[in-house]
């Protein structure tokens, strides 16, 4: 774990928590909730916990954060709406799961924290290691793309105001090729590489974010 990260999502969890209250994936992650219908999800960085609410009722739901300020606010995200999760602190990298735990994993805006590309293709094996055998994965990273960041470098710092004062949090802004490549590299099939649902241009690749939906395969 690396604990300047950790101490960054632990400054910006309370402003976090309402700022996005509720996720901004709820479109895809409802159609995934009806694709799936049941079983034992994990969320791979789950902060505090909005993108849980589509699964809550009919999966068993798991989340590790490395922040545990995130997770405070997870179990309060819970008990507010209502649903049962079982929370870890625990690293994308170094998963404390068996093999072949899950039926399904969410990793919503949490790989494109990790630094290098060796970390990031570590933390897909990673999630490979704890799906079944045909289980899936949905992933959302930032898209290198996308107007604002036309002219930032692709390692970047993105600041946060909370308490008076600015948290920096890294942030690789990937591209759709680059991405791609790398989750086939770390041996997923790929089912779909899209923009969010909401995106409204033309050219996908100006969209704000890269979605992908992953199988682990069959054998």
């Amino acid at each position: 774990m690396l604990d300047h990260k950790k101490a960054e999502f632990d400054a910006i969890a309370p402003g976090w928590y309402n700022f996005r209250h509720y996720t901004i994936f709820g479109s895809e992650l409802t159609a995934l909730a009806d694709r799936w219908i049941e079983g034992k999800l994990l969320n791979a960085g789950c902060g505090h916990g909005a993108d849980f609410l589509p699964f809550r009722g009919r999966f068993e739901l798991s989340g590790i954060d490395l922040s545990s300020e995130m997770l405070k606010y997870a179990a309060k995200y819970a008990a507010k709406h209502q649903f049962d999760v079982k929370l870890d602190l625990a690293d994308m990298r170094s998963l404390p799961f068996p093999d072949s735990h899950f039926d399904q994993v969410i990793a919503v805006a949490s790989l494109h924290h990790i630094k290098t590309r060796s970390e990031q293709l570590l933390a897909l094996q990673e999630i490979k290691r704890v799906l079944r055998p045909e289980g899936e994965l949905f992933l959302t990273v930032w898209n290198a793309g996308q107007p604002k960041f036309w002219f930032t470098r692709r390692d970047t710092f993105i600041p946060w105001r909370t308490g008076g004062r600015s948290v920096n949090r890294f942030y690789h802004l990937f591209t759709y090729g680059e991405i791609k490549k790398l989750a086939r590299r770390a041996g997923f099939e790929i089912i779909s590489i899209s923009p969010e649902a909401n995106h409204k241009g033309l050219f996908k690749y100006f969209s704000r974010n890269i979605c992908l939906l992953l199988r682990k395969p069959a054998s």
